[in-house]
C-alpha cells in the first residue's frame, strides 16, 4: 500500500482546542480507516509544523479525500506528499 508523509500545521481554532487533539486524532484513526487508510505513526514536532503523520492509503484519491475531510474541520492545514521506502527506492533507482 503506497505511503504518504503528511506535514500538520494548527489553525488559530486547532491551538485553542489543542488540550482536545489527542481525542480528535482517535477519532481521526477511525475514520480513516472507514475509507482503508491507516495512520501508521505520529509524531509531535518543533519548528514550522506542528505534527507528522504517516499514512499508508489504498490510493491517492482516497488519502485525498481523507485529508481533505480533516482539513474540513477547521482544526489543522495539511501538507503531503508520497513516500517511497528503501525497497521502493531502489527498485525505481535501477529501472533508470
Amino acid at each position: 500500500m503506497p505511503t504518504y508523509v503528511t506535514l500538520l500545521r494548527y489553525t488559530q481554532q486547532g491551538a485553542a482546542k489543542v488540550k482536545d487533539s489527542p481525542k480528535r486524532l482517535d477519532a481521526g484513526r477511525k475514520a480513516f480507516k472507514k475509507l482503508g487508510v491507516e495512520i501508521k505513526d505520529t509524531y509531535l514536532l518543533m519548528g514550522r509544523y506542528d505534527l507528522l503523520c504517516v499514512i499508508e492509503g489504498p490510493d491517492d484519491e482516497t488519502v485525498a479525500k481523507c485529508l481533505l475531510t480533516l482539513g474540513s474541520q477547521g482544526n489543522v492545514q495539511t501538507e503531503t506528499m508520497r513516500a517511497w521506502n528503501e525497497d521502493e527506492f531502489r527498485k525505481i533507482v535501477k529501472s533508470i
